[in-house]
């Protein structure tokens, strides 16, 4: 497929997106709860709505999953996965750490990724087998090699108060082990730090597709190795995710291995 179209159709959304989150984050939204800690806010309903609008005029019978609408009836190969707002706790308090993320698969296989921090004006980027990018400069992974020396990110899932014990757990064991753990609350702005090297690697669980469609993606063509927590490779409807470099990877998902019964490493 002659993915130029798509490239400009994904820009274009992406541009008409951060112009409505600009708005919003200077004049602070109306918020309202999906869950104890999942807000929405009207900047997330807006840009949603502007991404979609630029998409189906384009491309009417593609299929589109956002993460305020849900997946479209369309039954297309060609699917636009879709966060209008990642990071929507941090732009409630006023904290320029958030990023609009679109994807583009076919036939399940993503072929291009977009991420956007309308704060910073960073925009992560990549097309299937031609590398990934900051702003027009090309990007890779990190090369740190030893654990005591990696800088490693994760976050929580909004209803982490149900089941808390084996989330701490891991959290404990990767900073006792790395240089130091952060917690950032933008899944993609996450993946897309370990694609540009300032984190080593990342981990969560319970993350949605549309938080790290165009992610994990970009994590990959920049040279990460993305899976969920059994070395399987990743697909962006599972839930559990494990993306760092080469030499990290490994190491990441040994002290990830923890027996959920007991609550304790696993032997082996």
């Amino acid at each position: 497929m002659h993915l130029d179209p798509i490239i400009q159709t994904a820009g274009d959304a992406v541009a008409n997106a951060i112009g409505i989150l600009q708005f919003y984050y200077e004049n602070r939204p109306d918020i309202r709860q999906k869950g104890i800690k999942d807000l929405v806010t009207q900047a997330d309903i807006e840009s949603e709505a502007a991404i979609i609008e630029v998409i189906q005029k384009r491309f009417p019978d593609h299929a589109i999953l956002a993460e305020e609408s849900g997946l479209s009836t369309s039954t297309s190969e060609s699917r636009w996965v879709i966060d209008p707002l990642d990071g929507t706790t941090n732009f409630a308090h006023g904290l320029p750490l958030f990023a609009v993320s679109i994807a583009f698969q076919e036939k399940g296989i993503t072929q291009m990724g977009i991420v956007a921090n309308p704060v910073s004006g960073e925009t992560f980027s990549a097309v299937i087998d031609q590398g990934a990018f900051l702003n027009d400069k090309n990007i890779t992974v990190s090369n740190t090699a030893q654990m005591e020396e990696s800088l490693l990110v994760t976050g929580f899932p909004y209803d982490i108060n149900a089941n808390p014990g084996i989330l701490l757990e891991r959290f404990n064991q990767l900073v006792l082990a790395a240089q130091a753990v952060r917690r950032l609350g933008s899944a993609a702005l996450d993946l897309c730090f370990v694609a540009c090297g300032r984190f080593d690697g990342f981990w969560e669980e319970r993350l949605k597709p549309w938080d790290t469609a165009a992610g994990e993606f970009i994590a990959r063509e920049a040279g990460a190795k993305v899976t969920n927590f059994g070395n399987q490779p990743f697909a962006i409807d599972q839930l559990e995710i494990v993306a760092a470099n080469t030499h990290i990877h490994p190491q990441l998902l040994d002290l990830l291995r923890i027996d959920a019964a007991a609550n304790k490493p696993l032997d082996g």
